[in-house]
């Protein structure tokens, strides 16, 4: 038999319909619900719907920059207004839009580089330039000790810089943050040289090929860098805390009763 008033199951069923049908743009976790060696991929990443939307209009403009032979103009207003189709259905769907804003404004900067050189590679510069500077800034945060995975988990999980105190996570941090400087330098290896050469064609696969999946690649070879390290330290703090529980009720049962 309910115990509960009429008005407030009525509020009750409201609440649950709304959140069975509305997914909260920001999930809390609590502390033990965090995974450092996962959060890279949970959050930086946006997950992979985040992520395809993100890139959708770069595919777009590749495909059909070389479907119209090379109409600049088309190609890009194609894949602006795929970026904005994208945005409208996130939007209605009430999901977060920080991934798709994030390409939206990538396109924009890289139209408007585009449209200043009048060719199709210049389209490409931006994202040149973006891997140049990700690729040192990387590299430099190693050199001096401050490796940016470190920075980047230690802020998503609320952890500060607290892992710099951590010989051990020091050195994983910074075998994890060689991962994206390599990520970085292979793009410019593969893709420069085809920008010199003015390979739209190609420099656009590449770019495609080269961008989500690399990127989810390089995410999950972080997490198998971490993962070993912080699943070991979580089982030695489980029987950390279960040797602290056993100590406790033994010296409950010690104690005299009086009678």
């Amino acid at each position: 038999m309910s115990t509960g008033s009429p008005e407030r199951d009525s509020g009750d069923a409201d609440r649950n319909e709304v959140d069975a049908t509305h997914e909260p743009l920001i999930e809390p976790q609590s502390r033990e619900d965090v995974r450092e060696e996962r959060v890279l991929l949970d959050r930086a990443l946006g997950g992979w719907r985040g992520i395809i939307d993100s890139g959708a209009p770069t595919v777009v403009f590749v495909i059909v920059y070389v479907a119209t032979g090379n109409d600049l103009s088309f190609a890009v207003w194609c894949a602006l207004g795929s970026g904005v189709a994208i945005a409208l259905w996130r939007l209605i769907r009430r999901e977060s839009l920080q991934q798709i804003v994030a390409g939206l404004i990538g396109v924009g900067i890289s139209a408007f580089v585009a449209s200043r050189t009048q060719t199709g590679e210049g389209y490409f510069i931006p994202g040149l330039l973006q891997n140049i500077g990700y690729g040192l800034a990387f590299l430099v945060s190693i050199l001096i000790g401050w490796p940016l995975i470190g920075v980047i988990v230690g802020f998503l999980t609320g952890q500060g810089v607290r892992w710099r105190a951590d010989p051990e996570l020091r050195r994983i941090y910074s075998a994890a943050s060689w991962i994206w400087v390599g990520l970085f330098t292979l793009r410019i290896a593969v893709q420069g040289p085809m920008y010199l050469a003015g390979w739209v064609g190609p420099l656009g696969f590449a770019k495609v090929i080269m961008g989500v999946p690399l990127f989810i690649a390089a995410g999950y070879f972080t997490y198998l860098v971490l993962k070993p390290v912080f699943e070991r330290r979580r089982e030695a703090e489980a029987q950390r805390d279960e040797g602290q529980r056993n100590e406790g009720q033994r010296d409950e049962g010690d104690l005299p009763t009086s009678g």
